[in-house]
């Protein structure tokens, strides 16, 4: 996936302020939380599929994708979309 952002000017500045490059900042910063997540979602999903003898994928990917599939876990915006939050 690609994402592309805007930043004002001065937001721009100020990020330029604590990083020394803003695209990496940012590059590296959304990575490590979609990391952290992968981590709380593959440690929920081992859980899940030994409480409900289901076999384990062998890799993270696949825990996260049959978390997701299972409805293990939910997109924060699906959450919301149902909630009408």
């Amino acid at each position: 996936m690609q994402y592309t952002i805007e930043l004002t000017e001065t937001e721009n500045l100020a990020l330029g302020y604590v990083a020394a490059s803003q695209h990496d900042w940012i590059e590296n910063f959304t990575k490590d939380r979609a990391r952290i997540a992968i981590d709380e979602i593959v440690q929920l999903a081992v859980t899940k599929c030994m409480d409900t003898q289901t076999q384990i994928p062998q890799t993270r990917e696949a825990l996260v994708a049959l978390a997701f599939e299972k409805g293990w876990v939910v997109a924060l915006a699906d959450k919301t979309a149902t909630s009408g939050a």
